[in-house]
């Protein structure tokens, strides 16, 4: 194991050349531009001996990446924001040709106006597009969650891409301590790689991408979901083995003091963290606070968050990003795992990077224990 100070960006990078990487087509975008600077020194210092191809935009970035996932190597990418909204049309093509693309996506606002901070909403835009959605709090959990992510995308009985999420700039730029374990190590978990085709060899020549009529399509869309319910289990299995290298948890998400929490509060990424602090304060107070942070998007935990929160007097669910006209992402997730047994507040914060503070988080614990929960969304700003 070697520990030294990277940032998110640079975490990622080490992540990617541990996993062998071949092939890279990417194309700048702020704040994802450091994870690409970084895996392209990576490859300029003869660490790796990956192929990045430099596109003129995301949507050939996604698309490159396809082709080469089809050929049968191991391929990654990376991009943020309007990176993610121009490739969203191959994103979908991807998950339906059962690519184990792997993206590292450093999370930042969707224009307009334009705001290159840090929100949601990008990944959101995409949270139904067949990808395998991890949430990373900090720097060590983007690169451990990047190693799951692949480990659990190419097994034979999912077969799907993943994408894995970092806050932008928050945890993207920022220096942390991070524990790097031996490439040796990390090459062993991960195994060997079994493509799930390759379109190149001509002896066993493969149809990508043909047109499906009714008579087909519904089932091609009926195996992604098959996929994505494997992949529940696999996570699962897989976290367990990683948890012997690394000592983290991997569940579908991370409970700190709820089990006697008598209000909790539910957020993702790195806002987590703030609200731990926030929890240790009103714990020494004697106050029984306390939070839910999930870590996988997609698959839903549902029937493991309802037994998580069940019990608890009332619940407040911060989103970073919205979905004009209906419940912010988050929160409709966790209420349908709940439905109306629990009262619960939608909050939605930090869009376009504002600032949260410890004593929002303890604003809304405060108006949880006062009772005031409505229906209507209350917005920290």
């Amino acid at each position: 194991m070697n520990i030294k100070p990277l940032s998110g960006a640079q975490a990622g990078a080490e992540a990617l050349r541990q996993i062998g990487i071949e092939v890279f087509p990417v194309y700048p975008i702020t704040p994802q531009s450091p994870i690409a600077e970084g895996f392209a020194k990576i490859v300029a210092n003869g660490d790796s001996d990956a192929e990045l191809i430099n596109v003129e935009s995301e949507h050939s970035a996604m698309s490159a990446a396809v082709g080469a996932a089809a050929a049968g190597v191991k391929t990654a990418t990376a991009t943020s924001s309007q990176g993610l909204a121009l490739m969203s049309e191959i994103v979908y093509v991807a998950s339906g040709l059962r690519l184990p693309i792997l993206m590292p996506v450093a999370n930042r606002a969707l224009s307009a106006p334009i705001n290159i901070h840090c929100d949601h909403s990008d990944t959101m835009m995409v949270r139904d597009s067949g990808w395998i959605q991890i949430y990373a709090e900090s720097a060590q959990e983007f690169y451990e969650n990047l190693i799951l992510a692949f480990k659990v995308a190419k097994n034979e009985n999912v077969l799907l891409p993943a994408m894995v999420m970092i806050d932008g700039f928050i945890t993207t730029h920022q220096i942390e301590r991070v524990k790097l374990f031996e490439d040796s190590v990390i090459k062993n978990f991960l195994g060997s790689y079994k493509p799930p085709y390759n379109l190149l060899d001509i002896k066993n020549p493969t149809l990508v991408g043909p047109f499906s009529m009714p008579d087909s399509y519904f089932e091609f869309k009926i195996s992604q979901e098959e996929a994505m319910e494997n992949a529940r289990e696999i996570l699962v299995k897989e976290g367990e083995e990683l948890k012997k290298i690394t000592g983290n948890s991997y569940n579908y998400f991370e409970k700190y003091q709820l089990d006697d929490a008598e209000y909790a509060i539910v957020v993702m990424s790195s806002t987590a963290g703030t609200a731990k602090a926030q929890i240790d304060k009103l714990r020494k107070k004697g106050e029984k606070v306390g939070l839910l942070k999930p870590r996988i998007f997609r698959p839903f935990p549902y029937e493991e968050i309802k037994k998580a929160l069940t019990g608890k007097k009332a619940i407040a669910v911060l989103d970073r990003s919205l979905s004009f006209g209906a419940n912010p992402p988050l929160y409709a997730e966790i209420k349908q795992a709940l439905g109306n047994k629990i009262p619960m507040q939608k909050y939605v914060f930090g869009l376009g990077g504002r600032n949260i503070y410890d004593k929002d988080i303890k604003k809304v614990f405060k108006e949880l224990k006062e009772g005031k929960v409505d229906n209507k969304i209350k917005w920290i700003k």
